[in-house]
């Protein structure tokens, strides 16, 4: 984008109580945020949906002014901005209709035919979800994922730790300006993360910093990804308001299932209480809930071994299969008398070890 049209762009984000949504109605109707500044008032009042109050703000000269002071920053610091339409913004977010019309990155972030996943949950992360956080990351870097988060506290620094730990590009979204860092004692890892991948914001470094970003921030985590799993929420918290973000956005949801009585695990106990997210009782359950396939950097080797050794679930599965030949994954649960999402993990930790192979509609066999 050449800088006379960011600059409009900036200016267009600088007016008070014009949202995202707003915002693209004129882009879309004017064919440009150039062009919306030179457009008469009477013509942008017979777009459906904008008033006199929507506009009103529109052509106070202080936010050109204040685009030029912020472009100035932009370019100072090298920062890329993505526009909406263009190829780099990432791909899913472009179809969130409450998405950012401008994003602002740093580092080397490449979002080219990626799989994106948000981890996100409690910044009061117990050893509990520590432990799985990062073997969720662990064993999930086969498939070369780029991990979202929000560079908080808790959940989000483990999960992007762990990225970087793994070599997998990692993205921090952040609820300031890229002028800061929040909190203040991450500046530590900044380097890490830009090496890996990178930040993106889509606020601007003069905004004030204040709690209420965190929520607007969410939606870009939600937007961007392909899935959210909350590792541990209690009964309320940001990353619950992420994962229903997600569910608006039709994402899909994991999380994370610990003891009732563990106040650190209500919020995800409720999202998968109330159907609101699947429950994440294996790392695997990830790329078989969400299809994908091994094209990983690093493949695991699955091959047929003569002398397998199987769980007491796998040999019950294997011992229907070997006498029922290929099945339908709800007919094995129900004969085999185990939820779809345990023999769901089942089957995959099977196919892994050669066992079985997964057909067309659902259907497995043995090898």
């Amino acid at each position: 984008m050449i800088d006379e049209e960011l600059l409009y762009v900036l200016a267009l984000q600088h007016v008070p109580k014009l949202g995202d949504v707003t915002a693209k109605k004129l882009i879309h109707y004017c064919g440009s945020a150039e062009a919306i500044f030179k457009e008469k008032r009477q013509n942008l009042l017979k777009i459906d949906g904008i008033g006199a109050t929507t506009i009103k703000g529109l052509y106070n000269a202080e936010h050109i002014k204040a685009a030029e002071a912020e472009l100035k920053f932009i370019k100072e610091q090298a920062i890329t901005c993505l526009y909406f339409s263009d190829d780099l913004y990432p791909e899913k977010l472009k179809h969130c209709i409450d998405a950012p019309i401008l994003l602002f990155q740093t580092g080397h972030i490449n979002l080219k035919q990626q799989r994106i996943i948000s981890v996100v949950g409690t910044r009061k992360i117990t050893t509990y979800g520590i432990a799985f956080c990062e073997k969720l990351i662990e064993q999930l870097a086969a498939f070369n994922p780029i991990i979202v988060s929000g560079f908080a506290y808790g959940t989000d620094i483990t999960a992007q730790k762990a990225a970087i730990k793994h070599k997998l590009q990692t993205i921090g979204c952040l609820a300031h300006g890229l002028n800061q860092i929040y909190p203040k004692t991450h500046k530590k890892y900044v380097a890490e993360v830009e090496k890996h991948g990178g930040f993106l914001t889509d606020f601007w470094s003069s905004d004030v910093f204040d709690r209420n970003n965190f929520l607007k921030r969410n939606r870009i985590i939600a937007g961007m990804s392909e899935a959210t799993i909350v590792i541990e929420s209690a009964e309320k918290g940001g990353s619950l308001v992420t994962a229903d973000i997600a569910n608006s956005y039709n994402r899909d949801v994991f999380a994370l299932p610990g003891r009732v009585t563990d106040s650190q695990s209500l919020g995800c106990n409720n999202l998968i209480k109330y159907q609101q997210a699947h429950v994440l009782s294996n790392p695997m359950d990830v790329p078989y809930i969400l299809n994908w396939e091994l094209e990983a950097k690093e493949k695991p080797v699955i091959q047929k071994q003569l002398f397998v050794e199987l769980t007491s679930e796998e040999k019950i599965i294997f011992n229907y299969l070997k006498d029922n030949d290929k099945q339908l994954l709800d007919v094995i649960a129900l004969e085999c008398k185990m939820p779809i999402f345990k023999v769901a993990s089942v089957l995959l930790n099977m196919e892994l070890k050669g066992i079985i192979r997964p057909l067309p509609g659902k259907l497995f066999e043995l090898v």
